[in-house]
């Protein structure tokens, strides 16, 4: 096939615009640069259901989040609370290249990926949060804030490089605080217990490349005393013993069974081990059943987001 110029052009193209927005994403978040956006971003949207792409403000993406993320009925002030945390989710998450290569798109609707989005449960109540707050985010040192949080921390947030196993050092920003989400969240969400047989939890070692044998025993191997969690499960087999960092025994066993890591009791008989806990999700940032609970208190969104994240500034960057 001959040499086509006009292909290299246009790769050579699209590569210089994927920059260039990336760039840009990158550079407005520099406090110093007295930088602000000169009016809020248009970002394309990956629905996975559908496999298809939209075009939307930032904010009405937003609005989407909030009510994928949140339940209905809550507080305005703790959605308000969701929307900036999303919302610096959301740009430091494109500053680093959203899902461009992934979907060729700004961002996707599916939560492994980046965030929950459910168009269906927007509420006025929830239009109105993300009004309230509109354009503002979290910053730190001038530069976007990773914007992480989670349905339930049990009552106390936890480091990133525990809750999350974050390869990264732990920044700065994030610092473990108690949560006074216990007063209110359901007994059946703050708390669980997950089952597996010695055969589930072989299989499951063997995703992540272990081998000891046929379970015999689990035991706890580590754990980070402020906040509670397991840093590291010990297992014994018929083969050998391994230890593995439970953040990613968790991911591999699934975060809808071994809801967190938070880990109260191991309870080994013959047929397996039932494994009990308290809180849902990585326990990292903002707590949504803790946001709740504060919103009930009288607090409003900033103060909300300040009590996860004191470190960091909000800033409005957009009208």
């Amino acid at each position: 096939m001959p040499f086509d110029r006009r292909l290299l052009g246009a790769g050579l193209l699209l590569i210089i615009v994927a920059g260039i927005a990336v760039f840009i994403f990158t550079r407005r978040a520099k406090k110093d640069s007295g930088v602000k956006w000169e009016k809020e971003p248009e970002i394309t949207v990956y629905f996975h259901e559908t496999q298809t792409r939209q075009k939307m403000p930032l904010e009405e993406y937003l609005v989407g989040v909030v009510a994928g993320e949140m339940k209905k009925g809550w507080p305005v002030e703790a959605y308000g609370a969701q929307a900036i945390v999303a919302r610096s989710f959301t740009l430091e998450f494109l500053s680093r290249g959203g899902t461009r290569e992934m979907h060729d798109a700004d961002i996707c609707t599916d939560e492994k990926h980046a965030q929950a989005y459910n168009a269906g449960a927007i509420t006025s109540e929830i239009r109105r949060a993300v009004e309230m707050t509109r354009g503002k985010i979290m910053t730190y040192n001038g530069d976007y804030v990773k914007g992480w949080f989670s349905a339930s921390c049990g009552g106390k947030t936890t480091p990133a490089v525990v809750g999350l196993g974050y390869e990264g050092e732990e920044p700065a920003y994030i610092t473990p605080v108690n949560c006074p989400e216990e007063g209110t969240t359901p007994e059946e969400r703050l708390f669980w217990s997950a089952g597996f047989s010695w055969g589930e939890l072989a299989a499951i070692l063997k995703q992540l490349g272990v081998d000891v044998g046929e379970v015999e025993r689990v035991q706890v191997g580590a754990r980070h005393e402020e906040s509670s969690r397991v840093t590291r499960l010990e297992f014994t087999g018929t083969k050998s013993r391994a230890s593995v960092k439970s953040a990613d025994f968790r991911t591999a066993a699934g975060p809808e069974k071994l809801r967190s890591l938070w880990i109260t009791d191991l309870d080994q008989n013959a047929d397996g081990i039932i494994i009990k806990g308290r809180g849902f999700g990585h326990g990292v940032g903002l707590c949504q059943w803790g946001a709740h609970a504060l919103a009930l208190e009288g607090k409003d969104p900033e103060e909300i987001v300040k009590h996860y994240y004191p470190r960091v500034e909000i800033e409005k960057v957009w009208e």
